[in-house]
């Protein structure tokens, strides 16, 4: 067992020799070799964000649907994941049991968790180093295999969500200079015509979010025309109200009727221009100098509306420090009423969004019973501007 210091491009290199399936078995095999660690393992966090499911070399080869489930609320793997730092807990076989976030740009893959016979802060910067490899190694390989897909399954996913989740960008978190976005998705393993979408280019921060009437795989179908045809626009170069004129006329042309409200966005980066489109969708919250309230918006017609609709671009009013909150409507649909989103925006003022998303979806999960009559997506995004000097930090919550 040797303590020197961990060499990422050795662990990277090995990782590239290796098939995609095996890169956790790299990662492991280092740690096993230069800290004599047992028991290594990776948890990814599941679809729905409740649970996290183990992954080691045996479970990863059997693939089968028997790997270990834990519940994420109120364990040790909750703190790590939201903390975002390290953590030992003591292990009665084996001495001490080290957990690390593995996150890629604020994304949560899941958790690197290993036994160590004793440990040194020292050691504990080599496994963070190592799980932070490891997310980069993962991002990289999940592209060959559905290794890494079927470990977050552990429900039944229905056709229309398996439809919908395509739709999705792989990474649910984005950490910038300029700002953090977080996003989510409620009810993830049923129904499928709620999407949100987000890209960068070099000067521009593009965002949408859509609600394609109807349930199952004829809103999914429907969903699919629409973020695909906003994002061919935004591929080919137009601008915003381009955008929503093709994505409007792929619906009248191909969605047999079918209507989607959404908005559409555009954040320059140097903060020179903020602008916004709204079809028929409910208006944003923002959160400024700690208080919350709706974002006051012009509505035009839903896409896909059966007249002629040149939808309208707006400016949108976005300054350093504001957090602002899209959402469709199914975060206030029938049960889900009964939760407080404005109060929840303000309670969690402090949070990382990536954990505000975590919260605004958890209460309208639970206050519907795990039954919602319909998806729900939500975009969370903290502008810190040009010069951040409307940067918050997130305190880690002890």
């Amino acid at each position: 067992m040797t303590h020197d210091r961990l060499k990422l491009d050795d662990v990277l290199a090995a990782a590239e020799r290796a098939a995609p399936v095996e890169s956790i078995d790299v990662v492991a095999a280092n740690l096993q070799e230069r800290f004599g660690a047992v028991a290594v393992s990776f948890l990814f966090v599941d679809m729905v964000g409740r649970l996290v499911v183990r992954i080691n070399e045996e479970t990863a080869s059997q693939q089968d649907r028997g790997a270990e489930q834990i519940s994420l609320i109120g364990s040790v793997y909750e703190q790590v994941l939201r903390t975002q730092q390290p953590t030992h807990v003591p292990d009665e076989e084996y001495g001490q049991r080290v957990i690390a976030p593995v996150t890629n740009r604020g994304d949560t893959i899941g958790l690197l968790e290993l036994t160590l016979p004793r440990i040194t802060e020292d050691v504990l910067e080599q496994i963070g180093q190592a799980a932070h490899a490891l997310a980069y190694i993962i991002v990289t390989d999940r592209r060959f295999t559905d290794l890494y897909l079927w470990s977050q399954r552990t429900t039944r996913v229905s056709l229309a969500a398996e439809i919908q989740h395509q739709l999705l960008p792989s990474a649910t978190c984005c950490e910038a200079a300029q700002f953090v976005l977080a996003a989510g998705m409620v009810s993830a393993d049923t129904i499928g015509g709620d999407t949100y979408d987000y890209t960068l280019d070099y000067g521009t921060l593009h965002l949408s979010i859509t609600d394609a009437m109807g349930h199952d795989v004829g809103s999914a179908l429907l969903a699919t025309l629409l973020v695909n045809a906003s994002r061919g626009a935004r591929r080919a170069g137009c601008d915003l109200a381009e955008q929503a004129r093709r994505t409007h006329r792929a619906l009248l042309d191909h969605g047999q009727g079918g209507l989607a409200t959404g908005q559409l966005l555009r954040i320059a980066l140097d903060g020179s221009k903020m602008q916004l489109v709204n079809a028929g969708h409910p208006w944003p919250l923002r959160l400024r100098d700690g208080e919350v309230e709706e974002v006051p918006l012009d509505i035009d017609p839903p896409f896909g509306f059966p007249f002629t609709v040149d939808h309208r671009v707006q400016n949108l009013d976005l300054r350093p420090g504001d957090r602002l909150v899209l959402y469709t409507d199914g975060m206030r649909e029938r049960q889900a009423e009964k939760v407080d989103l404005i109060a929840l925006i303000r309670d969690t003022n402090a949070q990382h969004p990536r954990e505000v998303v975590r919260t605004l979806t958890g209460a309208v999960t639970d206050a519907c019973q795990g039954h919602l009559a319909d998806d729900a997506g939500i975009l969370c995004l903290d502008w810190h501007g040009p010069s951040r000097d409307g940067y918050r930090t997130y305190p880690a919550d002890k």
